[in-house]
């Protein structure tokens, strides 16, 4: 299934290498700098998969009610994938970047107040404030790291980035796991206090934008008491804002260099980057990949801990969390890692391929319960982590002048994370969340299929 890459691809054609453009600059310490982005988003977006079981336990919602919270945090990729790309095309990279960073910090520092303001709406403004400076990096550092070197190593690039991305998701839930389910004391205070705070958010978010009156939870906290119980909760977005803050002062004095790919600017001086955006196949159908993937990687990621849970009744729901950080992330991350390797020897839309169909197979073995169903869905969490850098890079690849719109367009596509949950809650309440994995199992035929004719798509691409 997977073809290793001719010599006359992987030899440097260019005449660049892993992180030196063909002019002989080697960028190394410009791309560690940007791979510091993809750890950060990584340990805010971890923190989020393990507050769906704690609201169902505190507000006493059911799986579909809570799989709104991700909704909050993915509809503001939808919503600034595109202002994030107009950014990017009038500031550049090192200038969108700065932009999102002053946004995460914003959203960051902005729970300081929150907290005494001590209402959902306050907490809501914090969370889609964060998100959109997350989509902002997104947009920008994805597509970057595909220019810094040799064209043909950039989807080899993107996966090594996203490896330490895998490393703050592994973070995310086992710090987020000690304050939610871990007893007693400020943290648990804290934790409550987020539980009541988002899911309400969260709830009126739905509300207003999908008309879901079933997901609209009625508080039952006074506004005092809330304020109390969210003692403490600005800690860690104080320390998360002040991290940013330091990143802000680094990127301004940083060498960050508004490269392009040398493909598109061959493609630009050709008048290929004329032709519209949307009869562009590889990309159009690499949008849809990208929605299904991210559909399929929070619905896994969201209800992991249900999973476990219903799967095997001795497992707490704080082991569940760790399991998820320490065993399912930790694989994640490895997973990224090895497929950097197998992506730089091999066609990276054969490894695609491959690798969704392996995940189809463990996510039927999910759906079948018991040991092996556990063995399957922490399978899934290996052979997934490569899809969203490589759907990206081959989504991008050759598209000249439309390459920063096509990125935002990718990025929005992430509202795929919004749909999942809800739906796969919805059939879990109805029957059982082992059955609520036959979403993720449809998403990965398409990305398979995707793989399967990449290369016919961008052929047909090039040729008109």
């Amino acid at each position: 299934m997977i073809t290793p890459v001719s010599n006359s691809t992987s030899s440097g054609a260019t005449g660049g290498g892993l992180f030196r453009t063909a002019g002989g600059k080697n960028l190394f310490v410009t791309f560690a700098l940007v791979t510091t982005l993809f750890l950060l988003w990584g340990f805010c977006n971890g923190m989020i998969d393990i507050l769906n079981k704690h609201f169902q336990n505190t507000l006493h919602i059911n799986k579909f009610q809570s799989g709104f919270v991700q909704f909050a945090n993915y509809i503001a990729y939808f919503l600034m994938a595109i202002p994030a790309g107009m950014i990017a095309r009038k500031f550049g990279y090192k200038g969108g970047i700065i932009v999102g960073l002053v946004l995460i910090a914003a959203g960051a520092f902005w729970f300081i107040p929150a907290t005494s303001i001590g209402t959902y709406w306050a907490f809501l403004t914090g969370l889609f404030i964060l998100a959109a400076g997350m989509t902002c990096l997104e947009t920008i550092a994805n597509p970057y790291t595909t220019v810094l070197g040799a064209t043909e190593h950039g989807a080899t690039r993107i996966n090594i980035a996203q490896s330490f991305n895998g490393i703050g998701w592994i973070l995310g839930p086992i710090v987020g796991g000690h304050f939610v389910f871990g007893g007693g004391g400020e943290g648990a205070g804290a934790a409550a206090g987020t539980a009541a705070s988002a899911t309400n958010a969260v709830a009126a978010t739905a509300g207003a934008v999908a008309n879901a009156t079933n997901a609209v939870v009625t508080a039952t906290t006074s506004a005092a008491a809330a304020t109390a119980a969210n003692a403490g909760l600005y800690k860690p977005y104080l320390g998360v804002g002040i991290v940013v803050a330091v990143l802000i002062v680094v990127f301004a004095l940083a060498y960050v260099p508004d490269l392009h790919a040398e493909e598109e600017v061959k493609a630009e001086a050709e008048g290929k980057g004329k032709k519209p955006l949307w009869q562009r196949w590889h990309f159009t159908f690499g949008v849809a990949a990208q929605f299904l993937y991210v559909a399929a990687q929070t619905g896994i990621f969201s209800f992991f801990i249900n999973y476990v849970v219903e799967n095997d009744h001795t497992v707490s729901e704080q082991k569940a969390s760790y399991w998820l950080g320490a065993i399912g992330f930790v694989l994640f991350l490895a997973g990224r890692v090895c497929g950097s390797a197998v992506i730089s020897q091999f066609k990276p839309q054969r490894v695609l391929t491959t690798y969704a169909i392996l995940c189809l197979g463990l996510t039927a073995m999910a759906m079948g319960g018991g040991q092996l169903g556990l063995i399957g869905i922490f399978g899934t969490f290996f052979f997934m982590s490569i899809m969203f850098p490589t759907i990206f890079a081959l989504g991008i690849r050759g598209l000249g002048e439309h390459t920063k719109l096509a990125s935002s367009l990718i990025v929005m596509s992430i509202v795929g994370g919004a749909i999942a949950p809800p739906l796969m809650g919805y059939i879990a309440d109805h029957s059982s969340m082992r059955v609520g994995f036959a979403v993720p199992l449809v998403c990965f035929v398409f990305i398979a299929l995707y793989g399967m004719i990449w290369q016919k798509l961008e052929n047909k691409d090039r040729e008109a």
